[in-house]
């Protein structure tokens, strides 16, 4: 699998993966490897107490900011090198971005953005489910043919196992020999969005709007009860093609997938094009003046109302408490 690192640090979608790549291997009865590319990257022996049983350990500044093309190059050479049965990666921006063209490099199979991951043991094929057809039909993936069998996995679907500090394993450091490496791409800058304080893939409460908010300018009122609670700021694709949000805060089938604990929708109709991002969150409440919403089908609890009435009256008694 491969572990993502940013600025130092590895990704949290990384534990959850070595968790599930755990019970895979153990299936396979074979070995669980991480591949760490990066500079600097923080404690990587915590891989090994997550499940990891070696680390191909790469570091060079050059891999410091995860270009691409460097990523994918050395990716292919590790795999072409030790073989392996299945490749794992978060379905990141990252993962999205450079794993397909390990892929085709290889070349094997791709399934992206599953949901589940499983084994059929007697014929050492791994089960890759991902939703399709805009989330109505849950495809079950295999690649019996070509070797190794990808898939990226969507943030949040697995959850983390507890770190065993009296694990053993293996970290071996590999050269990074750029002089192999052709680059047709060069990082002038990397932007980090200042006013996303609460990164959405990882907020345990999420407040999203969507179109009945009306304008831009009402946003302000769901970003001071995201402040009150905690909470990520989302929105719906609507709102983002409308330039009222950044495209970073959009969720559903072109934006992120979220699974927080509470999940506030807001003037959200419910188009099956924006719940597939978020209908398994833990509990949804939805805020909506037309009872007949579509959002309320997969809502815990429903407020029939007008959010401009409901949503100052929920800031209210939260900044009492």
């Amino acid at each position: 699998m491969f572990a993502e690192q940013r600025n130092g640090e590895i990704r949290g979608v990384v534990y959850e993966l070595l968790a599930r790549g755990r019970g895979l291997a153990d299936a396979l009865q074979t070995e669980l490897s991480a591949v760490c590319l990066g500079h600097e990257v923080g404690d990587v022996n915590n891989l090994i107490a997550h499940g990891a049983d070696k680390i191909y350990l790469v570091d060079s500044p050059e891999l410091a900011n995860n270009q691409e093309d460097l990523l994918t190059q050395q990716l292919v050479e590790l795999i072409q090198q030790h073989r392996p049965e299945i490749v794992l990666a978060g379905a990141t921006a990252l993962g999205r971005a450079f794993v397909p063209r390990v892929a085709a490099a290889l070349p094997t199979g791709l399934s992206a953005d599953c949901i589940s991951l499983d084994i059929d043991a007697e014929k050492r094929l791994l089960l890759q489910t991902k939703p399709t057809f805009g989330g109505n039909i849950m495809a079950v993936i295999t690649c019996p043919e070509a070797r190794p069998q990808m898939a990226t996995v969507r943030p949040h679907v697995f959850s983390r196992r507890e770190s065993d500090g009296s694990r053993k394993g293996e970290i071996i450091t590999v050269d990074f020999k750029r002089e192999r490496i052709t680059s047709r791409t060069k990082l002038i800058d990397f932007v980090e969005e200042i006013a996303e304080t609460v990164r959405i893939e990882e907020a345990d409460v999420i407040v999203a709007g969507g179109r009945g908010l009306e304008k831009a300018e009402n946003f302000e009122m769901l970003n001071e009860l995201a402040s009150v609670m905690g909470a990520a700021v989302g929105a719906t694709r609507a709102v983002v093609d409308e330039g009222w949000v950044a495209y970073s805060h959009q969720i559903g089938q072109t934006g992120k997938t979220v699974y927080p604990g509470l999940y506030i929708a807001v003037g959200i109709s419910g188009a099956l094009q924006h719940t597939v991002g978020m209908q398994t969150s833990e509990c949804i409440v939805a805020i909506n003046d037309d009872p007949n919403a579509p959002i309320f089908e997969v809502a815990t609890y429903g407020i029939v109302g007008d959010l401009f009435q409901v949503v100052p009256l929920l800031i209210e008694k939260l900044k009492k408490r």
